[in-house]
């Protein structure tokens, strides 16, 4: 009781309760900002992970001593190991691509029909046309932002050109043909729905020179986070000398960059909670100035100094408490929907704030995670109470004496 009473200062010492006001405020608003930075953290690694790892594969295979022409005996040995979800041995080369209205640089994935329809960046996502027959149409499955860029639809030529073409007593020619474009898939990141092409793989065998061999054999686990006993297995199943790489290889690089990112931005946001905290650790020692009287009459009443530091701890840890609790309510709301809040954002200022041609995403990704929220929560709470200890001590260690003495 004596402690939410001194929250309340009377009218002509107001700026006490303001101080407290701000203190409550920005504890609010630093927990708030922590989780939906965080959950947007998050949501960014799943979805960049989901996109490059989902469409890429898992562990990549390549041939050292002689071409992989047995990729039919390696893809049913690799798939009787345990834990392997797909296999898909696939051409890739890099080549030009273009239309009547524009051109482009563009990766080509040889792949077979019913493995593309497998591919989990691919499957469910075609936007126009249809993968049916295409092993046999001769067609291309394009991004569809190479499509927009090229101004290509289902059934326009596309050109493809690529240096590495047939050996000629003036040197290497380079080799151009012309593809319909059968399928148009939209993967959701921009980096990917401008450059990847899709072509059946025994025509991509004849283009780039490959017959009856492929470049790769792309392998997707259950559990891409714990891959390494799997590899082991797939090793031995292999049963000959080839080069095996993982999507943490291929890609170590930008998510370190991206933990190192989320990391920091914790740290630096954290420091919004502890100028909270020192706000109310302020506060409180003007609040302990203010009521010196109040508290050494309590002393003569026989308080004890435990009672008082009782009171002020409560005081300060309030202001934490509540500006935590509301800060996790409205990180949450926000966190749980900062895509439509994004939309609206978009609508009410006629801007684009998250250009997916920057971001790579197509939309801004949230994923709130309780380990996150309990730290958060935690760091608050206790910078809360550590910084009521220093003026709850001084309350409790005040001389009654000295106090009284000019009253």
């Amino acid at each position: 009781m004596v402690a939410l009473r001194y929250l309340r200062a009377r009218r002509e010492r107001s700026f006490i309760s303001v101080i407290a006001a701000f203190s409550f405020l920005g504890i609010m608003l630093g927990v708030a900002t922590l989780i939906v930075v965080m959950s947007v953290m998050n949501g960014f690694r799943a979805e960049l992970l989901d996109k490059i790892v989902g469409i890429n594969g898992h562990i990549f295979l390549q041939a050292t001593d002689t071409p992989l022409t047995d990729f039919d005996a390696i893809d049913d040995r690799i798939r009787k190991v345990s834990g392997v979800k797909l296999v898909i041995p696939m051409i890739e080369g890099a080549a030009g691509v273009s239309s009547q209205y524009n051109q482009a640089g563009a990766l080509i994935r040889g792949i077979r029909e019913a493995d593309l329809k497998q591919l989990p960046g691919i499957a469910g996502h075609i936007t126009l046309g249809s993968l049916d027959g295409f092993d046999t149409g001769g067609g291309l499955a394009i991004g569809q932002r190479l499509a927009e860029s090229l101004s290509l639809r289902v059934g326009d030529a596309m050109s493809v050109l690529t240096a590495k073409g047939a050996q000629t007593p003036f040197g290497v020619a380079p080799r151009i043909k012309g593809y319909p474009v059968a399928a148009v898939f939209n993967i959701g990141m921009s980096e990917f729905d401008s450059s990847f092409v899709y072509m059946p793989l025994t025509e991509a065998q004849a283009y780039f020179d490959k017959l009856n061999e492929v470049s790769v054999v792309e392998i997707f686990v259950d559990h891409p986070d714990r891959i390494d006993q799997v590899r082991k297995e797939i090793e031995e199943a292999v049963g000959r000398p080839v080069i095996l790489t993982d999507w943490r290889q291929r890609n170590k690089t930008f998510f370190d960059a991206l933990q190192v990112e989320r990391n920091v931005m914790f740290l630096i946001l954290a420091l919004i909670v502890l100028v909270a905290a020192l706000n109310i650790v302020s506060g409180l020692i003007m609040l302990v100035k203010d009521k010196g009287p109040d508290i050494a009459i309590l002393r003569t009443m026989g308080a004890t100094r435990g009672a008082i530091l009782r009171i002020f701890l409560m005081t300060g840890a309030s202001i934490g408490v509540a500006g935590t609790g509301v800060g996790l309510i409205l990180g949450l709301l926000v966190a749980h929907n900062i895509e439509h809040i994004r939309s609206g954002l978009n609508w009410l200022l006629g801007a684009n704030l998250f250009p997916s041609e920057l971001y790579f995403l197509s939309r801004l990704p949230s994923v709130v995670q309780a380990g996150d929220v309990v730290s958060v929560v935690v760091l608050t709470l206790v910078l809360s109470l550590l910084a009521t200890i220093y003026p709850a001590w001084r309350a409790a260690t005040l001389d009654p004496v000295e106090a009284l003495r000019y009253e």
